[in-house]
């Protein structure tokens, strides 16, 4: 089994995701929103490229039936219900409907990653239970960071080895490449996150717009326990 990581949506070549098991992370915010909402009872996440292409879906569906939810650059889009804020997918809001979600980042890298044999959703907050799901599927891993408008994010790249980490302390047989080696070391100089995240530009960002209560939730460590599919262009429980 060798694990392996991608560095950002602008990174992703086809030849080194097919037939891969893939597992992508943009863990501030929208695998951490999708994580929560599906573990608060919604029916399904369905990611959309375009802001355009998500309110023509929802043109198609009874009102009553979904929520969408998304954000421009780490802002909550004009005519949607949430943001991009996983504290506001509560129980009461998206248990039994449809989140439609469109974001900067992590959706664009779902639709990049079809080509995969398998895709995974991971945020910190359910990091664990992937780790214990990539071992038990036991095959070659894929994890991609959706970074930040094309760049390297810290935080996704923590993340990152913090399951590779949860791997290890189960089968330190586990092949890594460098980059997925180098992110377990960070992760092990770094345990408490937020020593590292603090750094990271996409943080400064979120402070700046006051996301603290965001910040907080999302470098939580394995508070959840399911494990999100990306399978038929929608995102349910495995």
């Amino acid at each position: 089994m060798k694990v392996d990581i991608i560095i950002s949506a602008d990174d992703i070549i086809e030849s080194k995701i097919e037939d891969k098991i893939v597992v992508v992370i943009d863990m501030f915010r929208a695998t951490s929103v999708i994580v929560t909402a599906l573990n608060n009872g919604c029916k399904e996440v369905v990611p959309y490229l375009t802001i355009e292409e998500t309110l023509e879906h929802a043109g198609k569906l009874n009102r009553q039936d979904y929520i969408l939810g998304g954000e421009r650059r780490a802002v909550k889009i004009e005519e949607f219900d949430l943001s991009n804020s996983p504290i506001e997918y509560k129980k009461n809001v998206v248990e039994n409907k449809t989140v439609l979600m469109t974001t900067t980042n992590g959706t664009r890298t779902l639709t990049k990653s079809t080509n995969a044999k398998t895709i995974l959703i991971a945020a910190m907050i359910n990091a664990k239970a992937v780790a214990e799901k990539l071992l038990e599927i036991n095959e070659d891993v894929v994890i991609i960071n959706a970074g930040t408008n094309g760049n390297f994010s810290m935080d996704d790249y923590i993340c990152s080895g913090y399951i590779i980490n949860e791997m290890l302390s189960v089968n330190n047989k586990i092949q890594l490449t460098d980059i997925a080696r180098t992110a377990n070391i960070i992760y092990e100089a770094n345990t408490d996150i937020i020593s590292y995240v603090k750094e990271a530009s996409h943080y400064s960002v979120m402070k700046s717009l006051g996301l603290d209560e965001d910040i907080e939730y999302c470098m939580k460590k394995s508070i959840i326990d399911i494990v999100p599919e990306y399978k038929d262009k929608k995102i349910t429980c495995l």
